[in-house]
């Protein structure tokens, strides 16, 4: 903290502050302000995304994870062609961006419709649907969290859905995999869960 910014402050009641830093000159200025408590807090390390929840307080990691396609894999027989590929790395960078339980309808740089906040995913890919401000045929699904049960996947693809993208990681990988197989879908597992709350 400056001594221009300690200036500032000291015009105004605060009871604390918390800066990495302070020069003897911010220092002798906010010395004039009575119980003013003085900080230094270590600047760096994980940044957090901290939320109040009854009884405690949830901390999270931020989430800057970027897709690097090298590192997805391909669990499906047949793997996404150019233009899902480009539609899977736009869904998966809206999908960070959308609540817990979400799922994303997309083409390359368009979202065609968005689900989320429910307390299933199908219901997310069905809500994903019907809010749907655009076709859905053609679009590819990024889902933040992994696909607990084939109905997700199955419900995508009748809505029109050719390619999917999520984290993987649920005990039925295996049953949402082979349903993708069954339906010639494709789908990516990235291995980094975006889910939100």
């Amino acid at each position: 903290m400056d001594e221009e910014t300690a200036r500032e402050i000291a015009k105004t009641f605060v009871e604390a502050i918390a800066a990495p830093d302070y020069p003897p000159a911010a220092l002798a200025v906010l010395r004039t302000r009575k119980n003013l408590r003085v900080m230094r807090v270590a600047s760096g390390g994980e940044p957090f995304v901290v939320k109040s929840i009854s009884g405690g307080y949830l901390a999270q990691t931020v989430d800057d994870a970027k897709l690097d396609r090298a590192a997805a894999v391909v669990k499906t027989r047949r793997a996404p062609a150019e233009d899902e590929w480009r539609a899977l790395e736009f869904a998966w960078k809206v999908a960070k961006h959308v609540k817990s339980n979400a799922i994303v309808y997309a083409r390359a740089g368009q979202t065609a419709g968005v689900g989320a906040g429910q307390m299933s995913r199908v219901d997310s890919v069905k809500i994903g649907a019907m809010k749907a401000v655009l076709p859905l045929a053609g679009t590819v699904v990024a889902s933040d969290a992994f696909f607990p049960f084939p109905d997700g996947v199955e419900e995508a693809v009748k809505n029109g859905a050719t390619a999917f993208i999520q984290p993987g990681g649920s005990v039925r990988d295996a049953d949402v995999i082979a349903a993708v197989d069954r339906l010639g879908a494709a789908m990516v597992f990235t291995g980094v869960r975006h889910f939100r709350h």
